[in-house]
């Protein structure tokens, strides 16, 4: 599909995001802004207490950055009016049934117009506490499907996953779906709802023996370790993205979907300038180091294949 189609795509066309305040999303947002300004309304899904909470947090997080550099110079003084006619923000949480919005009004406006749901919601912390990574990542796409069934105009959910949910494996992956209960070294009885359990009882554990949160948050943290190589993945990160990908291919039906495995993502490449990244994530360290002259070298087979996708 080259960019004029899936530009005529967008046309009129009402988007969720969820995850909207990360990288990724940011740079989605800016693009379909920039390059589409008949879209319909972008509904922008952020973790706030209320509405006026999420619109600051987009201004701050994402509006304000050095990103929308280029719109601002197309749209000056207009800016601000363009984006209040196409952004929705919307307080949520994807952890939550019905996404946690409160806002009866806002929720239904949502499932009338909604033509395309993007989720890009999820901690990429390697060794994220097991609750909140099942939470996030493993939970929060069943929700996301749950929600995305009640769209009566939906004609797309894609779902934004990581090549990595393949483990340490070498060689060619395959595109396929996982099955549920499917363990990356072949162990039977993987099960979302007992892993759930387990994070409870576990939580339940540590409160009775009048755990400290630092205490709390090791133990937790050592479980998604623990169950994650159980079964054949080497962090929490990746274990839980998996699972989150068998509940989205579970619970779709007849649904359009599409799971997006991206690889390590690093800055953008052409635009909306070259070069825009925020913060420093994996291979961006090193980047960066090489780019200032403090990382003269570095240990590697020159025979190996780096995958990073540039924006």
């Amino acid at each position: 599909m080259d960019l004029g189609s899936i530009l005529t795509f967008l046309e009129c066309k009402s988007i969720l995001v969820t995850g909207a305040t990360g990288f990724i999303a940011k740079i989605l947002v800016e693009k379909i802004l920039r390059t589409q300004p008949k879209v319909g309304k972008l509904y922008l899904l952020v973790r706030a207490a209320d509405t006026n909470s999420a619109n600051q947090r987009l201004q701050d997080e994402m509006i304000n950055k050095e990103l929308f550099r280029v719109m601002k110079e197309k749209w000056g003084g207009g800016l601000n009016t363009f984006i209040s006619e196409k952004v929705v923000p919307v307080a949520g949480d994807i952890s939550c049934e019905d996404l946690g919005v409160k806002e009866t009004g806002l929720m239904e406006e949502m499932w009338r117009e909604v033509d395309v749901v993007v989720n890009l919601a999820a901690t990429t912390n390697f060794d994220e506490r097991y609750d909140i990574a099942l939470g996030l990542n493993t939970m929060g796409p069943k929700y996301i499907v749950n929600f995305a069934k009640k769209c009566a105009k939906l004609k797309l959910l894609v779902h934004v996953s990581t090549a990595y949910v393949w483990g340490e494996k070498g060689g060619l992956m395959p595109e396929t779906p996982f099955r549920m209960g499917e363990a990356l070294n072949g162990t039977l009885g993987l099960d979302v709802d007992v892993e759930m359990k387990l994070v409870q009882e576990r939580l339940q554990q540590l409160e009775d023996t009048k755990a400290t949160e630092r205490e709390i948050k090791i133990a937790l943290k050592e479980l998604g370790i623990e169950r994650a190589r159980k079964y054949g993945w080497p962090n929490t990160y990746v274990f839980t993205k998996a699972m989150g990908e068998m509940l989205v291919g579970s619970l779709k039906g007849d649904m359009p979907l599409v799971i997006l495995r991206p690889t390590i993502i690093t800055s953008t490449y052409k635009e909306p300038f070259p070069g825009w990244v925020e913060g420093l994530r994996t291979i961006d360290s090193l980047a960066v180091g090489y780019g200032k002259g403090r990382l003269t070298c570095f240990l590697g087979d020159p025979d190996s294949i780096i995958d990073a996708v540039e924006q």
